[in-house]
């Protein structure tokens, strides 16, 4: 910036990801994805292709449904900014919609000739809806025929083939006009007789084009006999139906768009026009003119008619604010066996690009991530990578979203992440003083250093506080506790306390003295294992024997002839406790010196 600016710039990855009502968008196309990649490959021929074509149906359908979803929330929001924000997305839902259904005609279903012309007219029919509001208005007044759009309701259903429609309103014209009634029941004859290719096999494409040429031949003798010439309505519209550019072209307004007018032309000129010729026919300059430039979706659309399936997305990945549709439809494409070919220069096909690139975006989200992992898993090149990478930058906020990561890195024997991930988790209970959590999640990473010092922590507390904390922890370590030497002394330990609770001395005995003399026990802790030794030296039934006492007594003066003078001067509390140790070791020795004498001479 300039000199003085001081602006904050908030980047975001995939800005879409964030508007809450894309969320159906995103979770729900997320099943089909997962269904698609699970379904049978052995489906072969129609089985396959019907798959397919159910499949791009479903994601029409959740395109749609979240359309309707952002149309509510538009109406219902009273802030001018964000009801235009609403609006704009309704406008690109809706074009996602348009661009994907034609996809579907042409690439997904490939429907061939004749059956291609009815699934066009559809197409137009769902996706044209400005005339809508008009032909309710005339249907709903008093005298339709009497209207001042009447006519141009008709011309609507002449112009996308909905001849039923427009015959039943060319009816009303003839009640309500006695003049016309002939004029009106040819035309209703022509419209009614008018071939149209069927979705079965009934008919052959030489039958059908046969009959549409005695059709065709038969309006235009109507025209030149001047049959309709007292009516300029009824003659225009006879003109549509012989295919008559000029007179289509009239219709603009109605049309509202180029790839209307090239259905409507294809109707009533080429019924039986085959896939590949569409090219031919897609002219966008003839109905635009030159007064103004194609819109993205002019150009996605006419490159999808010219069968650039990579120029499609390619344009559309420049054209739309996120990657979920080039991602979900460019897979469907290569399940179709339409990509196969093309790999991009860094290694990767294009599939796979798009569907990491669309993964990526998830995953800057705070819970979409979620759905981000199923996408890497499906990318059998670079996705492992990348879920590697981006899994390490999850903030682990809570120990439930942590635990939710590590079942997804075991699931995939993510090992590094799996370590990773509970030594974060560790550290984080670790400095919220919650030393059990600290110590399950160092024994889930396997980290014998951290185990350690987390077990020194555990030892140091009792010694401050005279207790454990976290004993159910310590009481069911189980082989964990050989991770580490401190971890072992520190379920020992806790093994002791236990069994002198439990009144079990002799065997709490000896697990005191081996704790020593195997040098399990560090040296710093010798001095409680000893102090805890005195109860059991003062009871009543001798404990320890004499060998064990010699032990104890080892242990004792190899603790004290580790110290300095200057260190002994200065612990009076320690030198009692030494001569408190000394005097009951050599009491018990007495004792058991005489109770193992006792029972040699009996």
């Amino acid at each position: 910036g300039g000199p003085g600016s001081s602006r904050v710039f908030v980047v975001r990855r995939d800005q879409d990801i964030y508007i809450q009502t894309l969320r159906k968008l995103f979770n729900e196309s997320h099943g089909i994805f997962v269904g698609l990649q699970r379904s049978e490959e052995e489906l072969a021929g129609k089985s396959r292709k019907a798959q397919l074509v159910q499949v791009s149906k479903n994601y029409r359908s959740v395109i749609r449904a979240c359309m309707e979803d952002m149309h509510q929330a538009a109406i219902s929001a009273r802030d001018p900014a964000l009801h235009s924000q609403y609006s704009t997305q309704v406008s690109i839902l809706s074009a996602m919609e348009l661009i994907w259904n034609l996809c579907e005609i042409l690439f997904v279903e490939a429907a061939t000739a004749g059956p291609l012309l009815l699934r066009l007219l559809d197409w137009v029919r769902l996706h044209v809806c400005d005339v809508d509001n008009m032909v309710r208005e005339v249907l709903s007044s008093e005298n339709p025929s009497k209207h001042e759009l009447f006519w141009n309701v008709v011309d609507v259903f002449v112009l996308q083939g909905r001849m039923d429609e427009a015959r039943h309103l060319l009816s009303k014209e003839a009640s309500a006009n006695p003049m016309s009634v002939n004029m009106c029941k040819i035309l209703d004859d022509l419209m009614k007789k008018m071939p149209v290719p069927s979705l079965g096999n009934t008919q052959t494409l030489t039958e059908m084009e046969l009959k549409w040429q005695h059709w065709h031949e038969e309006c235009q003798r109507y025209l030149q006999d001047g049959t309709f010439a007292s009516s300029s309505h009824m003659e225009s519209i006879c003109k549509i139906l012989v295919g008559d550019e000029d007179a289509i072209l009239e219709k603009k307004e109605l049309m509202t768009t180029w790839y209307h007018f090239l259905v409507t032309r294809l109707l009533y000129s080429h019924p039986t026009v085959k896939p590949m010729e569409l090219r031919f026919y897609a002219q966008m300059d003839l109905f635009l003119g030159g007064e103004s430039n194609p819109e993205p979706l002019d150009t996605i659309l006419m490159a999808a008619f010219e069968f650039e399936m990579h120029q499609v997305i390619k344009e559309c990945s420049i054209a739309l604010s996120n990657w979920w549709f080039v991602a979900h439809l460019t897979d469907l494409l290569d399940h179709c066996k339409l990509l196969q070919s093309h790999n991009l220069y860094f290694g990767s096909n294009m599939r796979e690009f798009l569907l990491l690139e669309y993964a990526s975006g998830l995953f800057s989200h705070h819970s979409l991530w979620q759905l981000g992992v199923d996408y890497f898993d499906h990318c059998p090149e670079y996705g492992r990578v990348y879920l590697e990478l981006h899994i390490e930058r999850i903030p682990l906020n809570t120990e439930q979203k942590a635990l939710k990561v590590l079942r997804i890195c075991e699931q995939r024997q993510m090992h590094e992440q799996v370590r990773s991930i509970c030594k974060i988790m560790a550290m984080k209970a670790l400095r919220n003083n919650r030393l059990g959590s600290a110590l399950s999640w160092s024994i889930r990473a396997k980290d014998a250093a951290f185990a350690t010092l987390i077990s020194d922590r555990f030892l140091k507390d009792y010694c401050e506080r005279g207790c454990f904390s976290d004993l159910d922890l310590i009481d069911n370590l189980g082989p964990s506790m050989l991770l580490s030497d401190r971890l072992t002394f520190l379920g020992k330990y806790r093994e002791f306390h236990r069994l002198y609770g439990e009144k079990r001395f002799s065997e709490a005995a000896r697990l005191l003295l081996m704790l020593m003399t195997a040098h399990i026990a560090p040296c710093s802790f010798w001095m409680t294992l000893l102090t805890d030794a005195l109860p059991l030296l003062e009871q009543k039934e001798v404990v320890f024997s004499s060998e064990q006492t010699y032990e104890l007594m080892r242990c004792l003066e190899d603790l004290t002839a580790g110290k300095s003078d200057k260190q002994k001067i200065q612990d009076d509390v320690e030198t009692m406790k030494v001569e408190m140790l000394r005097l009951a070791l050599a009491r018990n020795l007495a004792r058991v010196i005489v109770k193992e004498g006792t029972l040699e001479g009996s």
